[in-house]
């Protein structure tokens, strides 16, 4: 976490951060995001090509997580994904997406402990193109596109977070710009028609 707070880039599509400090990172985040929603887990990445340091069995590549999961619908979502630089435009991203792809579409029968789920979906700012690529490289297929789906913390726009609209006057959070959102998906019917095959093809490339 130290390391991502070097780069505050990071935070720009994201709807939560940039952080002050680690403190705040697991107040604002881990304890209030993540650890109070049973549908979410938060996975840390390594690069176990890279030598690790304090017992960790490789370099600390980033973060990535299952959130908005639902037992009932069977699905769940790929988010919370943070590359530090160092390690974007690498095999990193896609092995970590493909690991996670596996453990969520595949079913207990072909994969011990996998999930076995129906819908795996993706949500990204229209405006963060690299995260649109990445799933969609990883088989995830755009369903549409979310207008003010969100309402962005302040000082997002500073970042270039916004979708660029004007808000009308009277707006209760004018001081928020808002978001569009690309969902994205891959079910398991995509899964079983080339889709698994595809992933593990992507994940040898390292």
């Amino acid at each position: 976490m130290d390391q991502a707070l070097l780069y505050p880039e990071l935070w720009t599509y994201l709807p939560f951060g940039p952080f002050k400090d680690a403190s705040d990172f697991v107040t604002n985040l881990i304890e209030s995001r993540i650890r109070l929603n049973p549908g979410y887990i938060l996975f840390t990445i390594f690069d176990k090509t890279k030598p690790g340091t304090d017992g960790h069995p490789g370099a600390i590549a980033g973060t990535l997580g299952l959130i908005n999961s639902s037992e009932a619908n069977l699905s769940t979502e790929i988010g919370c994904i943070i590359i530090l630089p160092p390690f974007q435009k690498t095999h990193i991203a896609s092995n970590a997406v493909g690991l996670l792809l596996q453990y969520a579409l595949n079913l207990p029968s072909q994969q011990a402990g996998a999930l076995g789920l129906r819908r795996v979906f993706w949500q990204a700012n229209v405006l963060n193109k690299p995260s649109i690529r990445l799933a969609e490289r990883m088989g995830f297929k755009l369903e549409r596109i979310l207008r003010w789906d969100r309402v962005l913390p302040k000082g997002k726009e500073a970042a270039g977070a916004g979708n660029g609209k004007e808000l009308r006057e009277g707006d209760p959070r004018r001081e928020c710009v808002g978001r569009d959102t690309a969902m994205l998906s891959h079910c398991w019917d995509d899964w079983e028609d080339s889709g698994r095959e595809k992933v593990e093809v992507i994940m040898k490339r390292v």
